[in-house]
């Protein structure tokens, strides 16, 4: 099992790795529970994720998800939690998109079980993944009119008028 400190020098190694590539592109970086977490534009996402699989051998997407932010510039953002199994290694990426324009590179290309998670992601947030090679909705109707990860909704029904919010501490 590696320590601590072979970790802690890996993430430098790749952080170096990627400022060297990206230039500017790579937006911040923090340790969070021993995890690293890296934000990324998104027009550089596949080229990162590329980076992390080839020459650092994240060899394993272990999961992929949306966010919503409500009021930040920035509102919606996709998180990719990779694992070098080999390693024992794992790394967060995390890359912010605009509610008005919600596209990012698919990932398919990279990691195969990416499709599902993609999927799973355009159906609850609305992030289309440009390249996916069979986007649709797998949970909702695909003529369901909303995308229901979003906190874009009123919290309660405003056409109810049999609660007293009182009684709620409101």
């Amino acid at each position: 099992m590696p320590s601590f400190a072979q970790h802690t020098e890996r993430d430098q190694r790749i952080i170096d790795r990627l400022r060297t590539a990206l230039d500017n592109d790579l937006l911040a970086h923090e340790r969070f529970h021993d995890v690293v977490r890296l934000d990324v534009k998104a027009a550089r996402i596949i080229e990162v994720l590329g980076i992390l699989k080839n020459e650092f051998d994240f060899n394993f997407l272990t999961s992929l998800c949306g966010m919503h932010h409500p009021g930040e510039a920035m509102e919606l953002a996709v998180v990719y939690h990779l694992h070098s199994m080999r390693n024992g290694h794992r790394l967060r990426v995390k890359t912010w998109l605009p509610m008005a324009h919600p596209e990012i590179p698919t990932a398919t290309g990279l990691w195969p079980t990416a499709n599902w998670m993609e999927r799973e992601t355009w159906d609850f947030y609305g992030i289309r993944f440009t390249g996916h090679p069979n986007l649709k909705r797998i949970l909702n109707m695909e003529d369901f009119p909303a995308f229901p990860m979003r906190k874009d909704y009123p919290l309660e029904d405003p056409t109810r008028h049999d609660k007293n919010d009182s009684m709620f501490g409101r």
